[in-house]
């Protein structure tokens, strides 16, 4: 069994599954991987709330730049933020706003395509491929390098390189890798913090704990 395979297993059978993403349909989640790049959850939960009257691709869409910028102000960067929305919906409605009709669209090609679109980076993008557009593949975040890198693991610097090297070691399929990813930050948040609380942590058996 690979190292990473490894992490999985341990994180799973400590914190169970998580069921993410949190969100009540699947363009609420979309919309929410934009607004909670550089912030955290409870700050997209706000601005999610005052977004709800204009939570369908129309009604968004519709909703004027200024408004949309008061909407998401609790997100934090809500002017970069609201011009990635609607460039997001801009690309969206190629497709008609119908998730069907992409999928007959190869992964490769949907990446491409949402890193062409204006704030959308490598992580964002792939949040969108496994959540909502039911992709197995691995997100690479500042948790899952800081995880892995502490646990002893050599990981590629490369984003592409780190993520296929995950893919190919984890028997996991598309709801497996939205569990690890869920996983990840719990464990990020629980025991690898910054400064972290080593005691009790499901890892520490095999952890190198470098850099502590």
């Amino acid at each position: 069994m690979g190292a990473t395979q490894q992490i999985y297993n341990k994180l799973y059978h400590c914190y169970g599954s998580q069921g993410w993403w949190p969100a009540d349909t699947v363009f609420e989640m979309m919309i929410g991987a934009i607004l909670v790049q550089r912030t955290n959850w409870s700050n997209v939960e706000k601005a999610l709330c005052q977004l709800t009257p204009y939570l369908s691709p129309e009604q968004l869409e519709a909703l004027p730049m200024e408004e949309l910028e008061v909407a998401i102000r609790s997100s934090g960067f809500y002017r970069q933020k609201a011009k990635r929305i609607k460039a997001f919906l801009h690309w969206y409605k190629k497709y008609d706003y119908q998730l069907a009709h992409l999928r007959h669209v190869e992964t490769e090609t949907l990446r491409a395509e949402l890193l062409s679109i204006h704030g959308i980076g490598a992580e964002t993008a792939n949040v969108l491929l496994l959540y909502a557009f039911q992709r197995p593949v691995f997100v690479v975040d500042a948790y899952a390098r800081r995880i892995f890198a502490r646990f002893g693991l050599d990981m590629p610097e490369k984003e592409q390189v780190f993520r296929l090297q995950v893919e190919t070691e984890c028997v996991l399929d598309t709801e497996g890798f939205k569990e690890f990813h869920a996983l990840i930050v719990q464990h990020a948040k629980e025991h690898c913090k910054m400064k972290p609380i080593c005691s009790g942590c499901p890892l520490v058996d095999e952890c190198e704990r470098r850099g502590v």
